[in-house]
C-alpha cells in the first residue's frame, strides 16, 4: 500500500512498495523450483512442504525478507511480485509463454512506454503482464480473449495487480466480423490464435503504418501459411524465430595440480620436496556443462512491419 493522506491504496505490479501489507500478492520462493504466489489475508495461513507461515506474520515485513516458520526449521522469502516470477507461479489456463518467448516478443515489437498493443488471445495472462509493465505508465494493451470465463478471470487477476488502468479486457473473436474494432491506433500486435491468418484483416485495420505484428504458432505448417498471408497483406521483413533455452549446471571439484614436469628427476632436494607436494595439492575447480533435461521447442514467432499499400495518385486531367 501507498500512504496519500488518510487514504491507503494497494500496491500494483508496476509500482514496488518497501513492505507487505494486506492484500498485496507476494510470491513465497522457496528455490528455484518451488514458489507459489500468495495473496496476503490477515487471519488466514499459508502451508507447505517447509511448515506453516501466518499472513499475519508477513504483514509490515520488507519485501525480500527471508520468514521462519511457526514451528521447525522451515523458511522461505516473500517476494515482490515481478511479470518473470508471476510467469512461474500463475494457474495455467491454457499454455502459456515463458521468459525467453516473451523476451523476444518485447524486444522485437519494439515495445516502450507509451506504445498501444493489441493481443490475442489472453489466456492465462502470462504475456500480458509483461507488456503492461513495458508500455506503462501511458501506454495500453488492449487484449482479447475468445474464452467468456477466461476473458472474466483475467480481467479479475489485472484489477487484483493493479493494472487495469493499462490493460483492457474484451470478450471477442479476433478472427470475426468485429475483430479488434479499433482502427490505426496500435504499434504492435500479437496474435497467439490456432488460424492466425484469419485475424489480418483486423490486425491490419488496427495497426498504425509501420505497426509491429507478432505471431506465436507451434507448427510449421501454421508459419508457412501465416507468413505467406503476411506478406500477401502487405508486412514487409517477415521472419521467423525458434527461442531455444540452454541451462547450465556449475559444480565444483578438487582436482590435482598438473605436473608440467612430470618425469624430470633433476633439480635440489628442495625443488623435489616442492614437486612432491605439489602432486598431493588440491585445486578448487569450477566447471559448467549443459543440463540433462531442458526445455525445447514451445513456438515459432513470425515477426513482420505493416505497410500499408499507397493509393495510387489521381490521373492527370
Amino acid at each position: 500500500f501507498m500512504r496519500f493522506g488518510a487514504v491507503r491504496f494497494m500496491a500494483s505490479f508496476l509500482q514496488q512498495t518497501a513492505r507487505i501489507a494486506e492484500g498485496d500478492t507476494v510470491i513465497a520462493y522457496q528455490n528455484i523450483d518451488s514458489m507459489s504466489a500468495i495473496r496476503i489475508r490477515s487471519g488466514e495461513t499459508y502451508n507447505n512442504k517447509f511448515g506453516a507461515f501466518r499472513h499475519a506474520d508477513l504483514i509490515g515485513k520488507p519485501f525480500g525478507t527471508k520468514v521462519r516458520a511457526q514451528r521447525g526449521d522451515g523458511w522461505m522469502y516473500v517476494l515482490f511480485p515481478t511479470p518473470e516470477l508471476w510467469t512461474k507461479v500463475l494457474l495455467h489456463r491454457t499454455q502459456i509463454l515463458y521468459a525467453a518467448d516473451i523476451g523476444l516478443i518485447t524486444s522485437m515489437l519494439y515495445l516502450r512506454p507509451g506504445s498501444v498493443v493489441c493481443e490475442s488471445g489472453t489466456g492465462s495472462g502470462s504475456l500480458s503482464h509483461a507488456i503492461a509493465r513495458t508500455v506503462a505508465p501511458s501506454g495500453h494493451l488492449h487484449t482479447f480473449e475468445f474464452h467468456a470465463q477466461r476473458a472474466e478471470k483475467a480481467r479479475e487477476e489485472f484489477a487484483q495487480h493493479g493494472l487495469e488502468s493499462i490493460i483492457t479486457v474484451k470478450h471477442a473473436d479476433a478472427c470475426g466480423e468485429t475483430g479488434f474494432e479499433l482502427d490505426n491506433v496500435a504499434d504492435a500486435v500479437f496474435l497467439d490464435l490456432p488460424q492466425p491468418w484469419l485475424a489480418l484483416r483486423t490486425a491490419t485495420r488496427a495497426l498504425k503504418a509501420g505497426g509491429r505484428l507478432c505471431s506465436f504458432s507451434p507448427c510449421i505448417e501454421q508459419v508457412q501459411r501465416m507468413c505467406a498471408a503476411m506478406t500477401a497483406a502487405g508486412f514487409s521483413d517477415v521472419r521467423t524465430f525458434e527461442c531455444l533455452e540452454r541451462t547450465f549446471e556449475l559444480n565444483s571439484y578438487d582436482l590435482p595440480r598438473a605436473r608440467l614436469d612430470a618425469g624430470l628427476t633433476q633439480g635440489t632436494s628442495t625443488a623435489r620436496k616442492k614437486r612432491a607436494a605439489d602432486e598431493t595439492e588440491a585445486l578448487p575447480t569450477i566447471t559448467t556443462r549443459p543440463t540433462v533435461e531442458t526445455r525445447g521447442h514451445t513456438g515459432y514467432l513470425s515477426f513482420g512491419t505493416y505497410v500499408p499499400p499507397v493509393a495510387p495518385a489521381p490521373a492527370a486531367a
